[in-house]
């Protein structure tokens, strides 16, 4: 919190200067460099308040990811007006009163929760930036008023920051003996523990909202009447409200919120297309159009997402609706964002977002919730045999192991349905420009679907991820070729060209769509279609109509797949089918084949994978270096098992685990004390030892399938230097031990690789993520040991020199 409360006071005392200089004929800042330094201030701020947040730091981190919206709308607004491009009299005013408006209230939501949760210095920087800026926008409104209040309130921000850094000086100074009331973080902290916690709840939704009332407020004050038109000054705000709810949109996918990350994602899209709107009239003295279709698609995705949201918590659901309202408005409404009718839902949007963030701000971070009806909608749905919501540790556990993320194919599939029926719309071919296509296309089909990718790679879906970056591509690519007027006459061959390439990728992934499921095959397929449109479309053969059904066709297979990925995230026994394979192997991923895959960060997946051991299981395990195939050495099935599954070759025999040197105790007579001193001097590490077989192998328990291990003349054994390896072999016993790959093959250094190369094989899969080494361990020859003389084998990740 140390950083974070610094940056503030620094855009404040910037801020200051301004307002204190601003009477004089040359300000000292002037605007242009004064929209630099809260853009660079904006940027810091965001990254101070996302990284490293305490659990319950929720107001801090909405305090600073509010702040820095509001930095970057108004940076902007400082940079037009500077360089000339707001050069009325009236545009300064006009483009910055909505987000001051927006701002004031938004602060003062989180000052107010602030102080009701006990959190002083908080709720007073809140307070003071909160009243700079309504006395800007009575500066703004009034030219019989000053700049100096505006200017005392950012000096009281300034004041607080310093009286923090004097605190956290003191409290370096003195050791922790002397600390001022309000700047002791250790404390702080043990009384957020005590306090409220998130519980589950995510505590990046409040900031989301809250972004929500400043594209309200820029249409609401042009319905009131405080603004005296709409036009670029006001695009800023929009944009930097849509750039900041798609940040906000992954941070949810990090709290595990699928459907609130969802919603973000609608609500920058639309955010961005309002920007749009505005912006077009620079050029064109004429409004942009509207495609009608497409936004009643919108609203029924926003009322799917909404029926959905409202199972988790029926008052965002409720909320959501308005959004719907709001959609159908603009479908009315040829004039678009322009109508008073959509400006008329956009005041009810700003009310309404002002009260559910004010209700998330304190639900996270007050001890005494209140209630959101989600109690009610449990309690009915536990009535039902049918309809049970996914709930418990296991509700976003990813396609393999562990992943920071929850799934995004929710808000993928969405955003294709939103960029295949935005195509529909064919649009003035002299003047591409003029409907509003480019929005849904480039944002919704290309940034979003890019960022659902992303997150699916993270979750290990590599055909999935391939898929849709793929997609999100050829969308960008041909949004702003066909409907930017990139496009051209004489460039028709070269686009050609590159769409045959992309049909080639796609073929490859439609292949691959045949060993996934039926949905994916189909939705791969039909982008086919689409892929065939933009090229026959690029030779100026396109016949009549076929664009608008392959565009059809492809949104209706979306929009299955939008609602399945809906249902299975939310029920757990109803929901509507992909389908199994097309084509079924008897390799990896035939179905009931897959083994186990547990992440290696819960100790009861441990005791899992120790439970399967002992029953005469082999699984893949995480080490010090590269991952490993194991099986008891008390099970000799187990061993004769792995030394099958790995088709082990005679000149890599597999090796023997122990945790401590405890565990050969019984048989420490059989060793000569220079070895066993070595051996104690060794480990734990990832170094080998090959020593000469002898009976101690028999104390391990492996019978016959002794002969599996080591060869006639030596046996390698070693201690790992990784706690979740030694933990396994406390409880397991002695294991034995062969790199999870087959025979030949490279080391695998990741969960995934294993699952790919012995899923079939395997039991179970410990989920660790990459490995902390891609070498594989130090092989040393220790059979001459007595006589002074060792060797190598291999040199690893130890150098000789250590060993």
């Amino acid at each position: 919190q140390v950083h974070k409360l610094f940056v503030l006071p620094a855009g404040s005392l910037v801020l200051a200067v301004h307002f204190y200089s601003s009477p004089r004929a040359a300000p000292l800042i002037p605007s242009t460099a004064l929209g630099i330094l809260l853009l660079i201030l904006s940027a810091l701020l965001a990254y101070a308040g996302i990284r490293r947040s305490l659990r319950n730091s929720s107001l801090l981190l909405c305090l600073c990811l509010s702040l820095s919206a509001f930095w970057s709308g108004y940076g902007v607004t400082l940079l037009l007006a500077g360089q000339g491009v707001l050069p009325e009299p009236g545009d300064a005013r006009d483009a910055l009163l909505p987000g001051l408006a927006s701002f004031t209230l938004s602060l003062l939501l989180v000052a107010l929760v602030a102080f009701l949760c006990r959190e002083p210095i908080l709720a007073l920087v809140a307070t003071a930036v909160s009243l700079a800026s309504a006395h800007e926008v009575a500066l703004r409104s009034s030219s019989s008023l000053g700049p100096s209040a505006v200017a005392c309130s950012h000096l009281l921000v300034c004041l607080v920051g310093g009286y923090f850094a004097l605190g956290r000086i003191l409290f370096f100074l003195s050791k922790g003996k002397v600390a001022l009331p309000g700047t002791d973080l250790a404390e702080k902290k043990a009384q957020e523990q005590g306090w409220g916690s998130a519980g589950g709840t995510n505590p990046f939704a409040a900031p989301g909202l809250l972004l929500n009332m400043l594209p309200a407020s820029v249409f609401c004050c042009r319905l009131l009447g405080v603004t005296h038109r709409l036009f670029l000054g006001h695009v800023p705000w929009l944009w930097a409200a849509a750039t900041y709810q798609i940040g906000i949109c992954v941070l949810s996918y990090r709290a595990m919120d699928v459907l609130m990350a969802t919603a973000f994602g609608f609500t920058s899209i639309l955010n961005f297309a309002a920007g749009y709107c505005l912006l077009y009239p620079t050029w064109q003295l004429e409004e942009p159009s509207f495609p009608t279709p497409f936004l009643v698609v919108f609203s029924m995705l926003f009322a799917v997402l909404a029926l959905f949201l409202s199972l988790q918590s029926p008052v965002d659901g409720l909320y959501l609706l308005l959004f719907v309202t709001y959609c159908i408005a603009l479908a009315c409404s040829p004039r678009g964002f322009f109508a008073g009718g959509p400006q008329g839902v956009a005041g009810a949007i700003f009310v309404a977002s002002a009260l559910v963030a004010l209700i998330h701000l304190y639900n996270v971070r007050a001890r005494a919730k209140i209630p959101t009806g989600k109690g009610a909608v449990k309690a009915l749905l536990a009535r039902s045999s049918l309809l049970k919501l996914r709930e418990g540790p296991d509700l976003h556990a990813p396609y393999l192991g562990y992943s920071k993320y929850a799934d995004a194919e929710v808000l993928a599939y969405a955003c294709s349905v939103l960029a295949s029926f935005a195509l529909t719309t064919t649009g003035d071919p002299q003047a591409p420009l003029a409907t509003v296509v480019i929005p849904w296309v480039v944002v919704a089909g290309g940034i979003l679907k890019l960022l659902g990718g992303s997150v699916a790679f993270a979750r290990g879906k590599t055909l999935e991820s391939s898929a849709f970056i793929l997609y999100s591509v050829m969308w960008i690519i041909w949004g702003l070729t066909r409907y930017g007027g990139l496009r051209g006459t004489a460039g028709g061959f070269h686009t050609a060209v590159g769409i045959v390439a992309f049909m080639l990728f796609n073929s490859f992934i439609v292949f691959c769509s045949l060993f996934l499921n039926v949905a994916w095959f189909f939705y791969s397929l039909t982008f086919m279609l689409i892929a065939g449109s933009f090229l026959l479309d690029a030779i100026h053969a396109l016949p009549v109509g076929y664009d608008v059904a392959a565009t059809l066709v492809f949104g209706l297979v979306s929009f299955y797949c939008f609602l399945s990925a809906l249902s299975s995230s939310t029920f757990e026994g109803f929901c509507l089918p992909m389908g199994g394979p097309v084509v079924q192997l008897s390799g990896v991923g035939a179905g009931a084949t897959k083994c186990l895959h547990l992440p290696a960060r819960k100790a009861s997946s441990v005791k899992r994978i120790a439970d399967i051991l002992r029953n005469g299981g082999t699984c893949g395990i995480p080490t010090d270096t590269v991952y490993v195939l194991v099986a008891a050495c008390s099970r000799p099935d187990a061993v004769e098992k792995a030394h099958r599954s790995k088709r082990q070759a005679q000149d890599r025999p597999m090796s023997l685990w122990i945790s401590s040197l405890k565990q050969l105790e019984p048989a420490k007579h059989l060793f000569t004390p220079l070895l066993w001193e070595f051996m104690e001097a060794a480990w734990p590490s990832p170094i080998s030892l090959v020593i000469p077989r002898g009976e101690w192998v028999d104390f391990l328990g492996m019978k016959d399938s002794a002969k599996y291990v080591g060869t006639p003349q030596s046996v390698a054994i070693r201690i790992p230097d990784c706690s979740v390896t030694t933990h396994l072999i406390d409880l397991v016993g002695p294991i034995v031990v062969t790199s999870a790959n087959p025979t030949g093959e490279a080391d695998t250094t990741h969960h995934n690789q294993v699952y790919a190369k012995l899923g079939d094989k395997v039991d179970a899969v410990l989920c660790g993520g990459p490995s902390p080494e891609n070498i594989a361990s130090t092989v040393v020859d220790c059979t001459k040991i007595d006589s002074g003389n060792i060797g190598f084998f291999r040199v690893g990740i130890i150098p000789k020199s250590q060993v």
